[in-house]
């Protein structure tokens, strides 16, 4: 069963230095049917304009994963962690007990657009944490990419939850397939571009809850890039 998330559909905040598109609620945003997916609470597709963004603010007990698709975001935390995220990076960063950060467009000139997700932790109170990698997901095109899991196999970063997220690039008519395990789910989102997954056509935005399905089969229609989270 595959169910669509069209990217018109989505919730929206846009103000003179935001436009976020929200998957599932939140902030002012709130759609009782469309409140997250296992334990998936969060997915935002940001852009923000040049030489503004997210002024300090907490977190707790969320896993957040950032991956910018354009330009490139400035983050800073009550860790110490000072670091610029760019286009083929992800950043992971456990809440736990609190956080404090911001996050910024360093440019003057170039909006920042990038996805961030939120996962619901295993156990609540772990102890804040970050990490930040560069993968080569276009530079080995045409591949699924293990970037986030809990076991953290083959480099990927660790999430405290019992899911493996994954990122393709994808040229031209190429394609991947995932196999889903028997009681397992996945959540597919189109980062760029459009695509065809199990016969059903997906534009950029979309996001699809997939359930009771044994193969992903997605075929790019154009230049892609899509996100993949295998989840219990």
């Amino acid at each position: 069963m595959i169910m669509l998330r069209p990217s018109k559909e989505r919730g929206n905040t846009e103000n003179y230095w935001l436009d976020s598109r929200h998957t599932f609620s939140f902030g002012n945003y709130y759609d009782p049917e469309h409140m997250g997916f296992r334990s998936l609470r969060v997915i935002n597709e940001d852009r923000v304009r040049p030489a503004t963004g997210f002024g300090t603010h907490s977190h707790r007990d969320m896993e957040i994963l950032t991956y910018v698709i354009d330009g490139a975001l400035e983050h800073e935390d009550s860790l110490g962690n000072h670091f610029v995220i760019h286009p083929g990076e992800l950043q992971r960063m456990t809440a736990g007990t609190g956080i404090s950060h911001s996050e910024k467009n360093p440019s003057q000139l170039e909006e920042v657009h990038f996805f961030q997700i939120w996962i619901l932790p295993e156990v609540k109170g772990l102890r804040p944490s970050y990490q930040q990698r560069h993968f080569k997901i276009k530079e080995e095109a045409n591949a699924l990419h293990l970037v986030a899991s809990k076991d953290s196999q083959n480099g990927a970063l660790t999430v405290h939850q019992d899911l493996d997220l994954y990122l393709a690039h994808l040229g031209p008519n190429r394609q991947v397939t995932h196999r889903i395990k028997a009681n397992r789910h996945a959540w597919l989102q189109v980062t760029r571009g459009k695509i065809v997954l199990n016969e059903i056509p997906m534009d950029e935005g979309d996001g699809a809850a997939i359930s009771q399905e044994g193969v992903l089969e997605v075929t790019a229609r154009s230049e892609a890039e899509v996100l993949v989270v295998d989840l219990a």
